[in-house]
This record gives structure tokens, sequence and C-alpha cells, in this order.
């Protein structure tokens, strides 16, 4: 059973940086599509980054050039380096595998202005 388990996250000023761990239990990260994904409150929740099983990464356009998505595989976890935070990337962010489907229990983000 793959489990994914989130931590990183808090209250920083705007500007500030923040590093996001997900930690994959029962597979192997690096054989994974795994997703970042945030969903602020009254919003839908959006792909932030994205490491497919082959090393692509995508990222959202409003995150680009301030958002690093990257995979310790001797660790099995994926983390997302947020720097120059915005008080618009507040929000609960969560990991995701699509295959097999399972989320992460979220963690919140806060960045203050």
């Amino acid at each position: 059973q793959v489990q994914l388990v989130e931590s990183g996250g808090g209250l920083v000023q705007s500007g500030g940086s923040l590093r996001l761990s997900c930690v994959l239990s029962g597979s192997i990260v690096s054989d994974l599509d795994v997703g970042w994904y945030r969903q602020a409150p009254g919003k839908q929740r959006e792909l932030v980054a994205m490491i497919r099983s082959d090393s692509r990464i995508n990222y959202a356009n409003s995150v680009k050039g301030r958002f690093t998505i990257s995979r310790d595989n001797a660790k099995n976890t994926v983390y997302l380096q947020m720097n120059s935070l915005k008080p618009e990337d507040t929000a609960e962010y969560r990991c995701n595998t699509p295959y097999p489907y399972t989320w992460g229990q979220g963690i919140q983000v806060t960045v203050s202005s």
C-alpha cells in the first residue's frame, strides 16, 4: 500500500522560502509520477509541479522560476523548493501519485505580506 507523508510547511514572510517534503512508502519513488498540488480557500485545486518516473518535470506557469521539484531516490522523497514566495502562494499543499491513486494528508503554507 502506497502512502505519502508531507512535511515542511508553515508561515513565512513574502519573499521567503520553504521546502516541502513528500516521503513515499510502499513503493519506489523513481517508479512513480509524483505531483504537488495546492488548494486555497474558495479556489479549485491546481497542479503546482510534477516529476514523472522518466524524470520529465512540469510546472504551473504561476510558479515557474520560483519553485523547483526534485527527487531523492535514496530517501524515497520528492521535494518542492519554494523561493520568492508570495501571499497568493498561500494554500494547503498535498502530494499525489496517480498510479496507484494516492494523496498525502496535506500541509499548510501561509505567506504573509
